[in-house]
């Protein structure tokens, strides 16, 4: 495994390709697999939250989800080679449950958005076979109810979308239960596949500017989020940038 470091979060080396192979991998040898995608939101939370942290560092596969992290990794010496983005990982890993038999499970979201991501991928792929749904509404006390379910679909992979740190810390206690081979947080990816909602155009993606088209879509929800952690995550950026200076003056 190519595993860097970036800021004091492990970050695999992979792209896109790699990274599905890593996968299939997982699902031939039947071992649980965590999958996470780190990004500027989830760097910034980590500062404060250790047991995010811990579970990050624990995951099987990490890929950088956001150009600012393939550019902080580009400037402090251990370059990433691509950005491997959650929602194009998670519709490209469906097509290969459709061409492989392999069975998903989709956990998450309003009823009506889950649903609608099982109507959309089904539409798609007419070989698709899917192990179940269930919307992500729920009380602690249903937690272990719903692991067992899911566990008993026998899916071959899971995708839970809701957000973080919830879902990164909801797999990692339960994915012992599920026994799911392949377990991956999607976050607002359902909302995506559904048509609730519009993903941002290439040249933003390759710019780093997706974020700004998610604050015109939702500017409630969005603007404080990244208000806080985007000048936070440059503050970051430069203090390891500074860091790494002295210490190349030093030697």
């Amino acid at each position: 495994m190519s595993r860097i470091d970036v800021m004091g979060c492990p970050v695999d080396s992979y792209n896109m390709n790699q990274t599905i192979i890593e996968v299939e991998k997982s699902i031939h040898n039947k071992a649980m697999c965590q999958h996470v995608v780190v990004n500027v939101s989830k760097f910034v939370e980590m500062q404060s939250d250790s047991k995010l942290k811990d579970i990050i560092a624990s995951c099987d596969i990490i890929n950088a989800d956001g150009m600012p992290i393939v550019w902080a990794s580009w400037l402090l010496g251990v370059p990433l080679p691509e950005r491997v983005a959650g929602v194009d990982l998670f519709q490209k890993l469906i097509r290969v449950c459709s061409d492989k038999g392999y069975r998903p499970f989709f956990f998450g979201a309003q009823e009506g958005v889950v649903k609608g991501v099982v109507e959309s991928f089904q539409e798609k792929y007419s070989d698709l076979k899917v192990a179940g749904y269930r919307n992500g509404y729920y009380s602690e006390d249903e937690e272990e109810g719903i692991a067992s379910m899911i566990k008993e679909s026998h899916a071959d992979m899971l995708f839970v979308g809701f957000s973080s740190p919830m879902k990164e810390k909801f797999l990692n206690r339960w994915m012992p239960v599920m026994n799911v081979p392949f377990c991956m947080g999607v976050g607002g990816s359902f909302d995506i596949v559904a048509g609730k909602t519009k993903r941002a155009p290439v040249w933003m993606q390759k710019t780093g500017m997706e974020w700004s088209y998610r604050i015109i879509q939702e500017p409630r929800r969005m603007w404080r989020r990244y208000a806080r952690t985007n000048p936070a995550f440059l503050w970051l950026v430069m203090k390891e940038m500074v860091g790494h200076d002295n210490k190349n003056m030093k030697q």
